[in-house]
């Protein structure tokens, strides 16, 4: 009989073929702050070349003893990666600035006209220092206002009030000259979401669920107003709290323009209102847990809606945002509400004053720091941020090497871009490498820095080093 043929040994793989990404680094550093208390938990997406190439939930999305939904101690709960989060400024780039954008698009802002064009009460004086702040200074954070609206008296703590909050945004006094300091301030976005509802005549919560969550298919993300909650539930004030649903349950469904209460159960909590610390009775809503109500102030005392602060979302939700502005920008299919060129605007340097260049001197700068720097995590040895001092790169809503820009990471050009969220969100976009990092938490500590900033630059360090 002849001899059987011999098997051949299985073919080597070929040489240019890349191992998949390991993003056991991104693990490690994600259970290593949950283990030192940095965050209580967290969800992590990472996408590249038009895949989600990584996602995964750590830790708990309540502490064990933290108050349930019926307001007394509970068990710990599980992170799951549908948890929905309070995204916090997040909410400037993704509704706010995307918002106004599509309104430049219809020809219906211009970004270097004055802001008292859309907003006469900006300027009732006639002031010319305030009648030299536009649009485009308030995408960019230049416009010269402080940070935020008085918070120091009770204002809307014992039910909203949002014709005050705009009122006082309307009103602040400027800081410094429009146009000459970058200082990231959320006045600049409560004016933007003034100026929204203004032009297109809708509220801002309806107009951006309408232009752009649906359009895209965020289906799970919302701003979450008390006063368009639909189910069980009681008001405290400004915010919201769970009641159990009458026997035999509810009837019906949700009717449109509402949210059900049913989304409580998922919502990762934040924080203990501590608004009015220092006389407790004018706050209703005082040292209980914020959950699904909104942790920034100044929006939750104007009912839940407004341009910088507001929207919740999941991680599955922002990640299809992030990949639909990526294929738009290639030139791809996508469903993302802009056109190529209006994203393009969106998405570099913008500010007043900008020049052609200025990314290329700052990744130069960028690089020569990270040549000398030694390969460590250790923050107090990363090159600083903005890679040139003095020169600080936003574009329409998006950061791009401000002292924000630590997100980033050490690995990721300047020339990608992203945005953080105050609560511990953030998402970082590189159109170069097709990539985008998406980190949710619900970290906060109102007094203090708390060090997520330092585990966002490194999620997104080691998520860059994994796709090599």
């Amino acid at each position: 009989m002849p001899a059987p043929a011999a098997v051949p040994p299985p073919a080597p793989p070929a040489p240019n073929a890349a191992a998949a990404p390991d993003f056991v680094t991104v693990s490690k550093l994600m259970n290593d702050a949950i283990a030192a208390r940095t965050v209580p938990g967290g969800v992590v997406a990472i996408g590249h070349g038009g895949n989600v190439d990584f996602q995964q939930a750590y830790g708990l999305r309540k502490l064990a003893g933290e108050s349930g939904l019926d307001g007394s101690p509970a068990p710990a709960e599980p992170m799951t990666e549908d948890t929905i989060f309070d995204i916090a400024s997040l909410t400037k780039p993704l509704a706010t600035a995307t918002a106004v954008m599509q309104l430049y698009e219809q020809g219906k802002v211009v970004f270097d006209d004055p802001v008292q064009t859309y907003l006469p009460d900006f300027n009732t004086g006639n002031d010319p220092q305030r009648a030299m702040v536009t649009v485009r200074m308030l995408l960019t954070h230049t416009s010269g206002e402080p940070e935020d609206v008085r918070l120091d008296d009770p204002w809307g703590l014992g039910g909203a009030d949002k014709r005050e909050g705009i009122f006082r945004a309307l009103t602040m006094p400027l800081q410094s000259e429009p146009g000459e300091v970058f200082n990231y301030a959320d006045i600049n976005f409560i004016l933007l979401g003034a100026l929204i509802e203004k032009v297109t005549g809708e509220p801002e919560d309806v107009y951006v669920q309408q232009n752009v969550f649906a359009p895209l298919g965020m289906e799970e993300t919302r701003y979450l107003p008390p006063a368009k909650a639909c189910g069980p539930h009681v008001l405290r004030g400004a915010a919201i709290g769970w009641a159990p649903a009458p026997l035999g349950g509810m009837s019906g469904d949700c009717p449109a323009g509402t949210w059900s209460t049913s989304l409580l159960s998922r919502i990762a909590p934040t924080t203990h209102d501590d608004e009015s610390r220092n006389d407790p009775g004018k706050n209703p809503d005082f040292d209980f847990l914020l959950r699904g109500v909104v942790f920034d102030p100044s929006t939750r005392r104007m009912g839940g809606v407004a341009g910088h602060a507001g929207v919740f979302s999941t991680v599955h939700d922002v990640s299809i945002y992030a990949q639909a502005l990526l294929d738009r920008l290639a030139g791809r299919p996508s469903k993302f509400p802009l056109k190529q060129a209006t994203l393009e605007l969106m998405t570099t340097p913008e500010q007043p004053g900008h020049t052609a260049g200025q990314i290329e001197a700052a990744n130069n700068a960028a690089q020569e720091a990270i040549a000398k720097t030694p390969n460590t995590y250790d923050p107090l040895l990363a090159p600083h941020y903005p890679a040139i001092r003095g020169q600080n790169l936003r574009g329409f809503g998006w950061d791009i090497d401000t002292a924000y820009s630590g997100t980033r990471g050490m690995i990721f050009p300047i020339g990608s871009f992203g945005h953080t969220g105050f609560t511990g969100t953030s998402l970082w976009m590189d159109p170069r490498s097709d990539t985008y990092v998406v980190l949710l938490t619900s970290a906060i500590d109102p007094r203090e820095d708390p060090p997520i900033a330092y585990l966002r630059g490194d999620v997104a360090t080691a998520a860059a080093l994994a796709l090599r």
